[in-house]
């Protein structure tokens, strides 16, 4: 401190100014290297009593004490060394360092609080950027791929975790949520594309004929309440109440992990439960399994988009004409919920081009198939939400800013990790799941 002092005065004398950024940086320093040294002297273990030199071994037998063994640890002031006790097992030759689990350092050597702040960092961001994050703010020197494996293995052990849930639930084997009533719970669903390496599509068809698929489906749901509605009628979803769920995995799985948010947010105690998607079949099949009785709503954009895509396909061939074909079947039709009329409508078009007459014949079809779903006065009677706006930025924010940047191609395994990971901190559950590794 004094050697501190010291620079700092002869700086002042020098310039005549004190730079403070730099005396703050090295104030840091200093305080890390004291804590350092301090913390390495709390982890130094002494060697175990006479009736503790043995433990039980994972193949049987008894694993006897050998002598202390040190490593390097990383923690938040810094490098420390760790001095422990070390067993051996003569049987099957496997050593243990139960000082470790303790601890939480067993199979690595970065301290929890480095990989806490890996984790965050590496939901977040690119992993570089989120190395260069934890250089800057905490003054640790970290690799990218470092930051890499420890966000990954930290979002790994929460799936993990989940999918130990998701069996009991399947068990029904859930605790019951207790708590008040809750008048309004929604549940939205869709898809999105990640970019995912090439082993990771072999045997897929992409979107374009005889192209191979570059992206593998995230599924990503979201769990919100309603407080009520304004002065217009519109309803108003509850400030800070959007959870969610997602992976990339076969729809049939997504179900179960999707039903198992929906439960935690007091599925049981909602008093009107409503599923929204944007009419692809396999949302509606879920919802009759995982949700049934609730109410189901085709979100009014994504069924209006089927319309614009409509008309753009039927001639003549200009805005103006397509936008009269709009104005008519849109806000007449499809707008006020009169479906039947709708369907006849698209049906009577006439083309003597294949494409659009199947066309013709797909959005027909999906508007038959939604019809119960797309009773949008009805609904709004009831000042329920029409659009899925919810699932839509969800989509974006939760998967788009961090696993669909320019360069980026994943492993499901990685993709699901960080996914998973990124849920589990956007939910604001993260704390409870370092409270449970601490607990375990």
């Amino acid at each position: 401190m004094n050697a501190l002092r010291g620079r700092v005065f002869a700086e002042r004398h020098r310039s005549g100014r004190t730079d403070l950024a730099a005396v703050e940086m090295a104030l840091r320093s200093g305080m890390h290297h004291a804590g350092a040294v301090a913390l390495s002297e709390l982890l130094q273990f002494a060697p175990p009593s006479a009736d503790q030199r043995s433990l039980a071994c994972g193949c049987g037998h008894q694993a006897h004490y050998v002598e202390l063994r040190s490593k390097p640890v990383l923690s938040a002031v810094g490098e420390v060394r760790v001095s422990r006790p070390y067993y051996l097992c003569a049987h099957c030759h496997t050593g243990h360092f139960p000082t470790d689990g303790e601890l939480d350092i067993e199979n690595t050597e970065l301290s929890p609080a480095v990989r806490r702040r890996q984790a965050l960092v590496g939901q977040e961001a690119a992993f570089d950027h989120g190395r260069q994050q934890i250089k800057m703010l905490a003054g640790l020197e970290v690799t990218t791929k470092a930051v890499e494996r420890t966000a990954e293995a930290i979002g790994g052990d929460i799936a993990k975790r989940e999918q130990q849930e998701i069996q009991r639930a399947v068990q029904l084997d859930l605790p019951i949520v207790v708590g008040a009533p809750i008048p309004i719970l929604y549940v939205q669903m869709d898809g999105t594309g990640v970019p995912v390496v090439k082993k990771e599509t072999e045997g897929r068809k992409g979107k374009t004929e005889a192209q191979p698929a570059h992206t593998r489906e995230a599924k990503l749901g979201c769990v919100f309440t309603q407080t009520g509605w304004d002065e217009e009628g519109y309803p108003i979803r509850a400030p800070d109440s959007t959870t969610y769920s997602g992976a990339i995995e076969t729809a049939a799985e997504f179900g179960k992990r999707l039903y198992l948010e929906a439960w935690k947010r007091g599925w049981s105690r909602a008093e009107k439960k409503v599923v929204m998607g944007d009419g692809a079949e396999w949302i509606w099949n879920l919802a009759e399994v995982h949700f049934p009785g609730a109410v189901q709503i085709v979100d009014l954009y994504h069924a209006r988009q089927h319309l614009w895509e409509l008309a753009r396909k039927l001639p003549p061939n200009h805005e103006t004409s397509q936008k009269t074909w709009i104005r008519v079947h849109q806000k007449r039709l499809l707008d006020k919920g009169k479906i039947e009329k709708l369907v006849t409508a698209i049906r009577s078009i006439r083309s003597r081009y294949p494409e659009v007459a199947e066309k013709i014949r797909t959005e027909a079809d999906y508007c038959e198939r939604n019809a119960a779903r797309m009773r949008y006065p009805k609904f709004r009677r009831q000042h329920l939400f029409v659009g899925s706006g919810g699932i839509e930025a969800g989509c974006k924010t939760v998967i788009g800013s961090r696993l669909k940047q320019s360069g980026m191609f994943w492993t499901v395994r990685g993709a699901n990790a960080i996914l998973t990971l990124r849920c589990c901190h956007l939910n604001g559950r993260f704390e409870d799941y370092w409270e449970a590794r601490r607990a375990a």
